[in-house]
């Protein structure tokens, strides 16, 4: 391939990278399929009497959920084969899908139900609305409080969930999602919060991404306790049968008990269903809340603290402690963000750089959560997320800012890092004088990269591409990736196979190294484009973009460092509505038909604006799907390194072209 044509390519692809990317590094491991509790010895006694009464409010919002899978359904049949006592007595209402694949429900409407001791009674419906405003939950809420007595109240949220920043419920009807900020205007319309008697027993999220502490903070004085996903749940979703039957059995028990239950059949029903490698679900003691607000604000004033010295040295350790980091959903350009990390991990990344609160603040959590179970690829979360501004952009940032349970000095630390102006109102967090503290020009942040885009790369003596970094650039960043791109010059295009871990980078000595060998991932030898979500010391995940059976699909694998293997743990379909990450989990089976997808530029001569999806190769599955690194084999490849910044700008060095010829690998710059 002539060197002229591969000039042209660099430039191309340079832009392209800027587009997509994935995620920075760390490394090593969990058994394959191992659980953990927080506190796996803890017991709970009996709160309560025998013969006191329970009404489970299950506010179910069907949406794509129903309509393309009848997951709502299922979950209600579920409910139908537990036994429940006279003084249990489940709530339902269900709107929010286009379609409903049971002969009880209609998509025209807001239906209701009661199931008790003698079955599932209908309930007069109501006029459609969506299950995504604040208004329909508070007249369900007024509801249930109106027509029926209960000593002890649990209410369920199901469906979508966004975390923090997007919330819950997506109406599929009226393409309409509930913030928290509206589920705690609903919530306080018809109960008064109470800190040492709150009204509810349990909030529960049958949903992905919700155990956040803007939601449990959402949720104090209103309910005991709160059991929800870090992560994106799979479709199977909580197992009704399990719970009721439980709580039917032994209607005394507190909510402590009750949210542990929860967490062990769905952990066991997720296991059965081959979807537990990245499950994930905690119980949270709201009474903590105080303890725990204290704890993370105090992280929040630390921070404050920390980064009126230094601005850019402070964000840029912030970010790399952050990239190390368990976090949920996805977070790289090819998934979306929804921007959660797990604080306890942040906490302890961040001890070096936090000291006076780092470890006040994993206590707290600690002691929050009292109970919780996670997967073998989800091992290293605490039970708690909060909000990270992995993205940069300012529309995420801006929504969270208006959440009333958000703590203050993260909101005037990420205000800070966004804008480069600290607010005024921090001073008094920071008891220092505003006027002292950096400011950056309106318009412009503290990070500027621009002398590190086409970065000279340069070749040692063992043909390995690196780059020399000062310690002024490097504090302008948060991570170093790597990108690689496969020329075919019979076909005339470029294909971008994604990011994945073969870089070193050495913070201290400046230097970002590669360790390309030849290799790549591949789907049954196929080479695929790839994104890495997670680098954590036990483990990777790769999301990989696919046609499965046509559907468009990301492909979820992961490497286990100690069983020293890959594993493919489904595929889940792309979602395009914003806020919105798709609970279904498809299990690869033999005869399934896969398209690769990848992003490619045309190799001539002619100006090209924008990458190309391209669909590459298509085949079947066999009796099992391979997923690994293999040899490349012979042929033209395009390397460059990535420079990202805290608030997510990335510039990219100069190209060098790999050529693979007889097993030998020959580096070369590009002129």
């Amino acid at each position: 391939m002539p060197v002229k044509i591969l000039g042209i390519v660099a430039v191309l692809i340079g832009s392209m990278f800027g587009l997509m990317g994935g995620d920075d590094q760390s490394s090593a491991p969990p058994p394959t399929t191992a659980v953990s509790t927080q506190k796996p010895e803890v017991e709970f006694a009996d709160a309560y009497n025998a013969d006191d009464t329970w009404l489970i409010y299950w506010y179910i919002c069907g949406s794509n959920l129903e309509s393309d899978y009848g997951s709502a359904t299922a979950d209600i049949n579920e409910m139908l084969k537990a036994k429940v006592p006279e003084n249990v007595k489940v709530l339902i209402q269900a709107g929010g899908a286009k379609t409903w694949k049971n002969a009880f429900m209609n998509a025209g409407q807001l239906n209701r139900c009661l199931y008790d001791s003698e079955g599932l009674h209908e309930l007069p419906a109501i006029a459609n609305a969506s299950m995504g405003s604040p208004d329909t939950l508070a007249t369900f809420l007024r509801y249930g409080e109106e027509n029926f007595d209960a000593d002890h109240k649990v209410f369920i949220f199901w469906d979508h969930g966004g975390g923090s920043v997007f919330g819950v419920c997506h109406d599929e009807q009226f393409n309409q999602m509930m913030s928290l900020n509206g589920i705690r205007d609903a919530f306080t319309s018809v109960f008064d919060a109470n800190e040492k008697n709150p009204p509810f027993e349990i909030v529960g999220f049958d949903t992905c991404l919700m155990a956040t502490y803007e939601t449990a903070n959402n949720f104090y004085g209103l309910s005991r306790y709160m059991v929800a996903s870090e992560e994106v749940e799979p479709g199977n979703g909580w197992e009704y049968t399990g719970l009721l039957s439980a709580l039917g059995k032994n209607p005394a028990m507190g909510g402590g008990e009750l949210g542990s239950i929860i967490c062990d059949t769905y952990y066991a029903d997720c296991s059965r269903t081959w979807t537990d490698g990245t499950a994930t679900l905690s119980v949270i003691d709201l009474s903590k809340m105080p303890s725990l607000k204290a704890a993370y604000e105090n992280f929040g004033i630390e921070s404050l603290q920390q980064s009126a010295q230094n601005p850019r040295k402070f964000f840029s350790r912030l970010g790399r402690s952050a990239h190390r980091s368990e976090n949920y959903g996805g977070n790289t350009r090819e998934k979306g963000y929804y921007d959660m990390i797990d604080l306890g991990d942040l906490a302890r990344n961040s001890r070096d750089l936090l000291p006076a609160s780092s470890d006040n603040l994993i206590g707290a959590i600690d002691d929050a959560v009292v109970y919780k179970v996670n997967g073998a690829y989800r091992s290293r979360g605490a039970g708690i997320s909060g909000f990270y501004p992995f993205d940069g952009g300012e529309q995420i940032f801006q929504i969270y800012n208006t959440v009333y349970a958000a703590p203050q000095p993260h909101k005037y630390l990420y205000h800070y890092l966004m804008y480069g102006q600290m607010p005024a109102e921090a001073a008094s967090l920071m008891d220092v004088d505003v006027s002292t503290i950096p400011q950056t020009a309106v318009g412009e942040t503290f990070f500027n990269i621009d002398d590190l885009e086409d970065l000279k790369i340069q070749i040692d003596d063992k043909n390995n591409a690196f780059v020399q970094l000062t310690a002024d650039q490097m504090e302008n960043l948060a991570s170093v990736r790597c990108n690689l791109a496969y020329v075919d010059a019979e076909q005339g295009i470029a294909l971008y196979l994604g990011s994945d871990n073969t870089v070193t980078v050495d913070w201290d000595k400046g230097t970002a190294k590669d360790q390309f060998d030849g290799t790549w991932l591949m789907l049954d030898g196929y080479p695929i484009y790839v994104e890495v979500t997670a680098e954590e010391d036990d483990y990777d995940l790769y999301s990989v973009p696919i046609k499965l059976n046509g559907q468009r699909c990301n492909l979820e694998a992961a490497y286990d460092y100690k069983a020293k293997e890959y594993k493919v743990l489904g595929a889940r379909p792309m979602n395009e509505e914003r806020g919105v990450s798709d609970k279904h989990l498809i299990k690869i089976e033999k005869g399934d038909r896969i398209t690769t997808l990848h992003y490619g530029v045309p190799t001539g001569d002619e100006e090209v604006d924008d990458f190309i999806e391209v669909e590459v190769d298509t085949f079947t599955v066999g009796d099992s799907l391979k997923f690994g690194s293999e040899e490349l084999g012979d042929g033209e490849f395009i390397y460059c390194f990535e420079f990202v910044t805290p608030n997510n700008e990335s510039a990219t060095s100069e190209f060098v072209n790999f050529t693979i010829q007889g097993g030998n690998i020959y580096t070369t710059q590009l002129d």
